[in-house]
């Protein structure tokens, strides 16, 4: 998943430097970044400084996203140990039954 998701992110601050007109060297002296930071980018390197990474994609005019997972794989991961507890859901996620919500509701009343 993380290489899928490195792909994706090279592909588009590649396309968007291009649709801008920008050098690799241009766009890193724009971002206050080294160009090889840039060009490690654009080659998809797995292991990135989120802080670096979003100072750059703020200068492309790009934004990093974040989206829910589908029940069946929060599911799966409420069966994995973990020292992360969920205490509600997120705000216009439809409630199932499963274990997830299961905790959700458990917490929920055991709340003061």
């Amino acid at each position: 998943m993380a290489q899928h998701f490195s792909a994706k992110l090279a592909a588009a601050v590649r396309a968007r430097r291009a649709d801008l007109r920008l050098s690799q060297q241009d766009l890193a002296d724009m971002a206050g970044v080294s160009e090889r930071f840039v060009r490690f980018v654009e080659q998809g390197k797995p292991s990135l400084r989120l802080d670096t990474l979003l100072v750059l994609l703020e200068t492309l005019g790009l934004e990093l996203g974040l989206g829910t997972r589908t029940s069946a794989a929060a599911r799966a991961l409420v069966n994995q140990p973990s020292e992360l507890l969920v205490t509600q859901p997120p705000s216009g996620v439809p409630a199932s039954s499963g274990p997830l919500e299961d905790n959700v509701a458990r917490e929920r009343d055991n709340q003061p």
